[in-house]
């Protein structure tokens, strides 16, 4: 195992001579030991998603977010108690987040997989408890828990699944201390997926619509069935065209795409909804003659992943226009304004709705009603799957 500090963990250690390893040596040992002896006082256990047993405070005051999902999470509950980012806020992001934290220091995604640790972050922020949101498995267990061990910070994991949202804001709001809010945002998360459940029954399978979406500059970068990136796609009930097999991030190329002939392509990326657009390959594409190409919006956070957090829960009500134009009474405006003002605790001006909705569904009301499909997608064997794809 490494240990790094700041600038540390950039050195390379092979060139270093024998007394600059033992400095080494002594920086890391004295910062672990300036990390411990700042963990907090133990009041009581609780067990995280993967049910291992966790010490924490009885008063938790800062909380460090191990990746972008657990920013947002941790920022909707208790902004106050968020001592960093992950993925900094852009410039143009920070006007629909609260003032007080627009500012916070960046820290590196601490559970990547890597064997080194860097304690420079905890050194900085100084937190009570490490909170970590994504998929629960073996990988991300042996690394929280090495994590604990070195620091002793008490490190948590909570399940990310988007159908688990209302659990995991009731969890994480108890552990914070701020029940009464995690309980009101959980009651919306509730509501939010039994509308979508009573309105998707009236959707025949074959008016739901094959979907492609396209991550990158060049959109040549999907999800495959089992991807968190792509949950909210099949809670809508839309097909996704790289197919149901279990998997995460994967590579296609357009020959691919335009043999899974998508009516709906969802891009990330202003530069792939243009090319799609315009490009000669993608011209017999059905969501390219019919003008369904769609870009994400992404203020402050993504609405259909990136990260994906408790912030794809307002992409519902946008999808829902947008695989299914005119079949569901959406006020997509009246949602915008209550999600943000109810989770981000942000008023929304007219022009700040007109920025957030610029390339959403409202632009689009003129595209074609979905067609029937011409044939199913399935993976292709040229698709190549993402070695441990990181969290986003």
């Amino acid at each position: 195992m490494a240990f790094a500090i700041g600038v540390v963990c950039r050195c390379d250690i092979g060139l270093a001579s024998p007394l600059e390893l033992l400095m080494l040596r002594q920086i890391a040992l004295t910062a672990i030991i300036t990390v411990a002896a700042c963990a907090p006082v133990v009041a009581r256990t609780i067990v995280d998603a993967a049910g291992r047993a966790v010490n924490v405070p009885d008063v938790i005051s800062r909380v460090m977010p191990a990746g972008p999902p657990a920013s947002v999470l941790i920022y909707v509950l208790a902004p106050e108690k968020l001592v960093s980012w992950v993925h900094a806020p852009m410039a143009e992001d920070r006007e629909f987040l609260l003032p007080m934290v627009r500012s916070l220091p960046t820290t590196d995604r601490l559970n990547d997989g890597s064997t080194e640790v860097d304690l420079g972050p905890l050194l900085v922020t100084r937190p009570d408890i490490i909170i970590d949101v994504g998929t629960v498995n073996e990988a991300y267990v042996a690394s929280a828990d090495r994590i604990q061990e070195l620091t002793g910070i008490p490190y948590v994991l909570v399940d990310g699944r988007l159908p688990r949202t209302a659990d995991s804001l009731r969890q994480v709001g108890d552990l914070l201390g701020v029940s009464n809010r995690a309980e009101e945002l959980a009651r919306y998360a509730e509501h939010t997926f039994e509308t979508l459940s009573s309105d998707l029954a009236s959707i025949a399978p074959a008016a739901r619509p094959l979907v492609y979406y396209g991550r990158g500059h060049d959109g040549l970068q999907t999800g495959l069935g089992g991807s968190i990136n792509l949950e909210v796609l099949a809670i809508l009930g839309a097909r996704n065209v790289a197919g149901t097999r279990p998997g995460g991030l994967v590579k296609v190329s357009p020959a691919q795409v335009r043999d899974w002939d998508p009516q709906v392509i969802l891009a990330a990326a202003p530069e792939f909804a243009e090319s799609a657009r315009n490009d000669p390959r993608w011209a017999e594409i059905a969501a390219v003659r019919e003008r369904r190409i769609y870009e994400t919006p992404m203020r402050p956070f993504g609405w259909f992943e990136s990260p994906p957090g408790v912030n794809r829960l307002l992409g519902i009500a946008w999808l829902k226009e947008i695989l299914y134009p005119g079949a569901f009474d959406v006020d997509l405006e009246a949602e915008a304004r209550a999600f943000f003002k109810l989770f981000y605790q942000v008023d929304l001006s007219d022009r700040q709705l007109d920025t957030l909705l610029d390339t959403s569904a409202r632009h689009h009301r003129g595209a074609s009603p979905v067609i029937p499909p011409r044939k199913a997608g399935a993976a292709s064997p040229n698709v190549t799957d993402e070695p441990n794809p990181p969290r986003l």
